[in-house]
């Protein structure tokens, strides 16, 4: 599963990044490189926690599991985001103190580091590219991530060589934490969007049962939910109100309808009767009723 490789090789590479980091920081008495290097250990857990949620997302359904394992990948992104958030705190906290009192850094240092830093990472992130869960997309930003955090240490060394403005590198690492804070957020919406069934964004309900309605033979639809199991695969169910005798090719005409909105697993009941719950129905009363057919027994 080239997903799974490219965690695992992530997972790796990171947890060799924030190594190298925290002793580049320790060594330069940079906090912002000492700052980037919780940021990447942060990630190193999470890829690591990615990994094993992403292994079992891969499992089959079965009966415990009805849906499959997908949302495993899901949680994965879950404790990363959590992760983050608390780390990108403690570093703001952490920063702050160092600006009231700021401290001797030793700029060469840390100009050699990012150059080398930044190297790395940018080949990881390129080799780390492919794949399309939430998760492989989270670490891969990451990477990037990293490469940007890098740019700018380097750019503040610099600075800093110059000018001896000694401010600047609690800004930086501040600066990097608002950016993981953002990011955390960001992820953390989808992941609720998704726990609290929430429609997928790409799919409006009201544009799809038109949609719908235009299929001969489909009188009505109502009580239609979409959901997302992981972001990419799109479930719905639905009543459908029809009198035709060929209920089969009538599913596999919606069926085509659904696949074109990106929903690949429907479940379609069909009724021969109006629904008679005003809610689902709200013009019923208008057309006067005449679409009732009662069963004959």
């Amino acid at each position: 599963m080239k997903t799974e490789r490219n965690i695992l090789i992530a997972f790796i590479l990171n947890l060799g990044f924030s190594i190298f980091e925290f002793f580049g920081g320790f060594f330069t008495n940079s906090v912002a490189i000492l700052t980037d290097s919780i940021h990447d250990m942060g990630d190193a857990l999470s890829i690591g926690i990615s990994y094993f949620l992403e292994k079992k997302s891969k499992k089959k359904v079965d009966n415990k599991y009805t849906y499959g394992y997908i949302r495993y990948s899901v949680l994965g992104g879950l404790i990363t985001t959590v992760i983050l958030l608390v780390g990108s705190i403690l570093v703001i906290y952490n920063a702050v103190g160092r600006i009231i009192h700021p401290v001797e850094v030793n700029y060469e240092g840390m100009i050699v580091f990012a150059i080398i830093g930044g190297v790395l990472n940018f080949i990881a992130a390129y080799v780390t590219r492919e794949g399309d869960s939430i998760n492989q997309k989270s670490v891969n930003l990451h990477m990037l991530e990293d490469v940007l955090g890098w740019i700018i240490v380097l750019i503040g060394a610099v600075i800093m060589k110059f000018t001896d403005i000694r401010i600047i590198d609690p800004l930086m690492s501040i600066g990097v934490a608002i950016f993981i804070l953002i990011n955390a957020m960001k992820n953390l919406k989808q992941v609720l969007d998704l726990f609290l069934e929430k429609t997928p964004k790409d799919i409006d309900i009201d544009h799809l049962k038109e949609h719908l309605l235009e299929i001969d033979e489909v009188d009505d639809i109502h009580h239609i939910h979409v959901w997302s199991i992981d972001g990419y695969n799109n479930y719905a169910t639905m009543h459908i109100v029809t009198k035709t005798d060929d209920i089969k090719s009538l599913k596999i005409a919606i069926r085509e309808e659904l696949e074109e909105h990106n929903i690949c697993h429907a479940i379609l009941e069909t009724e021969d009767e109006v629904c008679e719950e005003k809610e689902c129905h709200p013009h019923l009363h208008e057309n006067g009723g005449h679409h009732h057919h009662h069963h004959h027994h």
